[in-house]
Order: C-alpha cells, then sequence, then structure tokens
C-alpha cells in the first residue's frame, strides 16, 4: 500500500517473506517506506524504515533469518524521515510492546555480520600472535565459514535471492550486502 498518511498494522495484510519461487515479495525496490517483520508465528519481531525496502529486506533475512517469515509494508510517495517515523512508532505502539529487534537486539538487525564473533579459542589465540597479514587472512577464512554458514541456512529455507557479500569487509571479518 502506497500513500503519505499511517496505515495501521491491523490493516495491512501479511505478507510471505519469502514467495514459493524463494524470492522477496516483488514491488519494493527503489521505494521509500515502513516495515513490520514477523516471525514464523506472526510475532512481531522488528519495525524499520527505509529509502529501499527490497535492499533493506534482504538484509534483515541475511542477518536474522529465523526471525524473517512475515512482514507488513506501508510505501510512501514523498520520503519524509518524520513520516516514516510517525509510522514506525505508531506501529510499535500500536502492537504493544517494543518488538525485540527494536530494544536489545537492535544490533543483529541493523549491523553487518561480524564474523570475529565466531572465531574459536585456538583462532583468536592465532590471530593475537600474528602479524597483520596472517590476521587478514584469518578473519577471511573465518568471514568465508560464517559465510557459508548463513548461505546454508538461507538454502534450507528455500532462498533463491542472489545473496553476495563485500569482499572487502571480509578481510576485516565483516559479512555486508554488496
Amino acid at each position: 500500500m502506497t500513500k503519505d498518511t499511517n496505515t495501521s498494522l491491523a490493516e495491512l495484510e501479511y505478507l510471505a517473506y519469502i514467495d514459493a519461487n524463494g524470492q522477496l515479495p516483488e514491488g519494493f525496490q527503489n521505494q521509500v517506506g515502513v516495515y513490520a517483520i514477523f516471525d514464523c508465528d506472526r510475532v512481531l519481531q522488528f519495525v524499520g524504515y527505509s529509502r529501499d525496502v527490497h535492499l533493506s529486506l534482504k538484509q534483515h533475512l541475511v542477518r536474522q533469518p529465523e526471525k524473517c517469515y512475515w512482514l507488513k509494508v506501508q510505501t510512501i510517495n514523498r520520503p519524509s524521515r518524520t513520516v516514516l517515523e510517525e509510522i514506525k512508532e505508531a506501529w510499535i505502539a500500536e502492537n504493544s510492546s517494543i518488538p525485540p529487534g527494536n530494544v536489545a537486539n537492535t544490533t543483529q538487525w541493523n549491523e553487518p555480520i561480524d564474523a570475529k564473533l565466531a572465531m574459536t579459542a585456538d583462532e583468536q589465540t592465532s590471530y593475537q600472535a600474528s602479524d597483520e597479514l596472517i590476521q587478514i587472512k584469518l578473519l577471511k577464512s573465518v568471514a568465508r565459514r560464517v559465510e557459508a554458514t548463513v548461505l546454508s541456512n538461507l538454502e534450507s529455507r528455500g532462498v533463491k535471492v542472489p545473496i553476495r557479500f563485500n569482499p572487502k569487509l571480509k578481510e576485516k571479518g565483516i559479512l555486508d550486502l554488496t
């Protein structure tokens, strides 16, 4: 639905996050809007807004695949941070509790994946004892391992959306979409 006034969350229909063909819902590329993400039980997990709803949905799917099953979206014609923020806050208030992704878990929803958190004790020891070149190789290796896990999890959900991480950021142990 596209308009510049707030539609209540209850009025919007649920959309499957991943369609039968393994794709994100059509029509949100380059669209400005507010979106609500729900888990498999249709419990609200996160409310956000974006200048490109499709790209944001793709990023959230990569970062939190186990929590992205349903969504509701309202796009707007004229980009306005004030309008977007008002809709977001109204939806959160309507929900009567702040979704987990808008309180404690904001980093997991909004920031690139930090593969360094997946380093084993041996990898951490090796990293600390190494020079910069070996550290970069180690971080790339850990990032690739985490990437493989992410892609495997998405594949098990039937996701067919092309996913490509920025190769330069892997040297820093960071996974972010290009």
